[in-house]
């Protein structure tokens, strides 16, 4: 998404940036990787054709995307405002990436019902990746997680329902301007039912198991309020 592309989340543990061409060589070779294509259902590209699917991904007004950083080690101040282009934050690591796709339209953005039309459910499918391996089960993925949910949604901090604890991540502002909103209680993922550390991670989120699909052997979850 353009709107995205001058904005950075900061936190205690990751920092995202928007996806740049910068970051395109690392992420192919990540993309290499035959295990982190299955997880991800990714098929083999070229670095040309990563290098036109980051293009692509940045003009899409469907995809929400973020590369995923590690804090330094004189972090970042968590909340800070700053840009893709300050040195601080192009010095930092990538360990993985973060998006949301958009599918159908959102309520806010519909025109009068049309008795003659079936419109498609709006709903917003989250992924996360964290590709470094010393990186996971750090705490890494949740807080990517809670900057990304929260920005996309704007109500988070303030509800609580994607940050349990939102002071420890001294959320800024309710993240005021977010190029959406999602409501909420559109948010889904869909994973395979044999990852049980990624069904965990999104339990810990408010995510529950609403449907299970045995042709593609994966669960699909939705947040739900309470």
């Amino acid at each position: 998404m353009k709107v995205n592309s001058n904005t950075v989340l900061v936190g205690n543990k990751v920092v995202l940036v928007p996806y740049r061409p910068e970051h395109v060589p690392k992420y192919h070779t990540w993309m290499q990787d035959e295990e982190l294509r299955e997880l991800t259902a990714s098929e083999p590209l070229s670095l040309e054709e990563e290098f036109e699917m980051q293009r692509k991904w940045q003009q899409d007004e469907d995809k929400l995307t973020f590369i995923v950083c590690a804090q330094a080690p004189e972090p970042i101040e968590p909340g800070s405002t700053v840009t893709p282009d300050d040195s601080r934050v192009s010095a930092l690591q990538m360990i993985g990436d973060v998006n949301i796709f958009l599918h159908g339209l959102p309520p806010h953005l519909r025109g009068p019902p049309n008795a003659d039309e079936e419109e498609e459910e709006f709903h917003a499918e989250a992924e996360i990746m964290i590709a470094e391996r010393e990186y996971r089960r750090r705490g890494s993925a949740l807080e990517a997680l809670q900057l990304m949910l929260g920005y996309a949604t704007a109500s988070s901090n303030s509800q609580g329902f994607i940050c349990p604890n939102p002071t420890s991540l001294q959320l800024q502002n309710d993240f005021q301007g977010s190029p959406l909103p999602v409501p909420p209680t559109s948010l889904l993922v869909r994973i395979s039912e044999s990852n049980a550390p990624s069904i965990r991670l999104f339990e810990k989120l408010g995510f529950r198991i609403t449907k299970r699909v045995e042709v593609f052997e994966e669960v699909e979850m939705r947040w739900e309020t309470g």
